[in-house]
């Protein structure tokens, strides 16, 4: 229940995340936006982790909404 909590607190945000990458010119989204782990992050293969709500996602949410890029 504890990681429950946790995708709960993120669905504003996966929202926002997902609204934003719909409207991106696909060209953009092969561009970096994140760092987790000292990889490169791309909007794809973030959305990937956001959609499949994997513990790199969470933290992928968390960086954008500190950089406010998300609300």
């Amino acid at each position: 229940m504890i990681g429950y909590g946790i995708l709960l607190e993120g669905m504003d945000e996966k929202s926002d995340f997902l609204r934003i990458y719909a409207n991106l010119p696909l060209k953009v989204r092969s561009e970096i936006i994140a760092v987790i782990d000292k990889e490169p992050v791309t909007w794809n293969s973030a959305k990937i982790e956001i959609e499949n709500n994997t513990p790199k996602g969470i933290e992928i949410l968390k960086q954008l909404k500190d950089l406010k890029i998300l609300k």
